[in-house]
């Protein structure tokens, strides 16, 4: 269960390292408009890194979960990118926006390789 150890691994790192690049951003100054909204997603992604842990706790089980886990990495990702693209987010930003793509690949490639383990 090579696969199922690379998951593990994997979806828990995802957690813990969203907890950390998230969990300051409540201590930085809110946008002047839509405050709220900044830290409702803040809170909602936060939120999100349980689920992560708790992939990452069994794999196996919480297979058909991981999916959900590569569009919430790939919903930062794809609009950050494309902002960069245009010019519209400087580049020491693109660093986690890069690590999150990177997550998102690899969090598809160990879904895929324990789809394929357990078929």
């Amino acid at each position: 269960m090579n696969d199922d150890r690379f998951a593990q691994r994997l979806f828990r790192w995802s957690a813990i390292y969203g907890l950390i690049v998230l969990a300051p951003l409540y201590f930085l100054p809110p946008p002047a408009e839509r405050a709220e909204a900044y830290f409702g997603l803040i809170g909602g992604a936060l939120a999100f890194q349980g689920g992560y842990w708790t992939i990452g706790g069994d794999p196996l089980r919480y297979r058909t979960l991981m999916p959900i886990g590569v569009l919430a990495k790939l919903s930062f990702a794809i609009p950050a990118l494309t902002l960069f693209a245009l010019g519209r987010l400087d580049a020491l930003t693109a660093v986690p926006v890069c690590i999150d793509l990177l997550l998102a690949l690899s969090l598809a490639a160990a879904w895929l390789g324990l789809r394929s383990a357990t078929a």
